[in-house]
């Protein structure tokens, strides 16, 4: 069995455990590969083959002298390059940021990932300071969609998803503060988890949105996810908003089924502007899953409205002196997005954050009734790569702005979501969001298992040659 059959995170670390395989076998295999495809695809902005070469043969010395293996033994994974790793300059998808000294640290979630035995290999292409969903970057190139090369992975986090597309590793890491964990995911057929805000660190990262920002992880299994998840968990107190809840693993309760879930699909705002793909996604999903009757989250086209308002604003406020002293290198779409939210007035957040109390309590009250809501992931599949507009329900839309149209609600006010991928036919992937009350990340990854275990929700590697 080669290193690159392996293509889950839990078959690589079993294989390495029960001596199959070697550490530096497959991590060998995950650069060999990275090194023949990335060309192509534009997941990677470092490689840091060294290092992992270098922890994959202490692993394999410590294994061979009676150590216990971590869960994650041997596992190549790769970080959104605005989360810090020592020696590299963190991006953050950005010119200017690259002239930064070099992070001293890696960031708290890698190193929780290491400490159960994954090995780092590089990190990701990401849209500049994350204000994008496309997956395009002007000074790093494009993200490129492994299932169709002239298609977009979205964004922000366009090259976790495009790597694991790709083969190139079983586990990544986003960011997510309007979608843009879900939107790559949804575009590149991978399964990702937003988990409820401030139930993972995210010290050691580069911020966007301090309100709204989450860090989570994709991989192209449940399972996958759900473990990454477990060993991510536990309080931090170098992020100010990490809950102090205790970690309350998934992974045991995984496999327990959907049965007594009270399963609805989102109507209203999620059942219109996309194309007729996007909803029979949902409507698949929920035929598997037995779900019975309609929600509609109150007032969600106003959620998205204020999401805007606040992501503009906030995003505005930390970019301010760079805006001032070097806005030449800035994408152009990025800048002026920035400049635009540094003119809000500041009576229209404060209404902004008012709305987002009264929606979130609204929201909270549906759970009182179901249990998990189904709704799209985006409103139609991966648009071509440069694609400016596109037509939904009738109406011709600019892609960037549009394509979290279905994301935004939910990560306005914080809730858990896996997105799931879909395939209704052999063209590219559509993604279905699992979403739950806070803190109840053990139901929507329950539900993704389900839909895995049927066959509906499945992650292929894309065929590259």
């Amino acid at each position: 069995m080669s290193a690159y059959e392996l293509s889950t995170a839990v078959a690589v670390a079993a294989a390495i455990t029960d001596g199959h395989t070697t550490a530096r076998q497959v991590v060998t295999a995950a650069l060999d590969r990275i090194e023949r495809l990335d060309g192509r695809v534009g997941a990677f902005t470092d490689v840091v083959a060294a290092r992992a070469l270098a922890r994959a043969d202490a692993q394999d010395a410590a294994l061979s002298g009676g150590a216990k293996p971590g869960p994650l033994t041997g596992v190549p994974f790769a970080v959104k390059n605005l989360i810090d790793i020592a020696g590299l300059p963190t991006r953050a998808g950005s010119k200017i940021n690259r002239e930064r000294p070099p992070a001293e640290r890696d960031g708290a979630l890698l190193r929780r990932l290491e400490a159960a035995g994954a090995i780092l290999v590089g990190a990701l292409n990401m849209g500049e300071y994350a204000y994008d969903f496309t997956g395009e970057n002007v000074h790093d190139g494009d993200a490129h969609n492994p299932h169709a090369l002239d298609h977009m992975t979205g964004g922000s986090s366009g090259g976790s998803g495009a790597a694991l597309a790709a083969g190139m590793v079983p586990l990544t890491l986003g960011s997510d503060t309007n979608g843009s964990i879900r939107v790559p995911a949804a575009f590149c057929g991978c399964f990702g988890l937003k988990p409820t805000y401030g139930r993972l660190t995210r010290a050691g990262s580069f911020p966007f949105v301090g309100s709204l920002d989450h860090l989570g992880p994709l991989a192209r299994s449940v399972t996958d996810l759900a473990l990454a998840y477990d060993v991510m968990q536990g309080p931090d107190p170098d992020d100010p908003v990490a809950t102090l809840r205790p970690a309350e693993p998934v992974l045991p309760h995984l496999d327990a089924g959907i049965d007594g879930l009270r399963i609805a699909v989102a109507g209203g705002h999620f059942a219109r502007g996309g194309d007729p793909d996007a909803f029979a996604a949902v409507a698949r999903a929920a035929e598997v899953l037995g779900a019975r009757g309609t929600v509609e989250l109150p007032e969600a086209h106003r959620a998205r409205a204020a999401a805007y308002l606040i992501t503009a604003a906030e995003g505005a406020t930390l970019h301010l002196d760079r805006l001032r002293t070097r806005p030449q290198d800035f994408d152009p779409a990025v800048r002026d997005r920035l400049i635009a939210g540094a003119m809000i007035p500041a009576p229209h957040v404060e209404r902004a954050q008012r709305f987002r109390r009264w929606y979130r309590a609204r929201v909270l009250e549906l759970f009182e009734t179901v249990d998990v809501i189904l709704a799209p992931a985006t409103p139609c599949r991966a648009p071509k790569g440069g694609q400016t507009h596109f037509v939904l329900d009738g109406v011709t839309l600019p892609v960037r702005a549009n394509i979290g149209v279905f994301t935004q609600p939910i990560s306005f006010i914080g809730l858990p979501v896996v997105a799931a991928p879909i395939r209704l036919d052999a063209g590219l992937p559509l993604g279905v969001q699992v979403i739950a009350a806070p803190w109840r990340e053990d139901l929507v990854l329950r539900v993704a298992r389900h839909l895995e275990r049927t066959g509906v929700s499945t992650s292929p590697i894309a065929e590259l040659a």
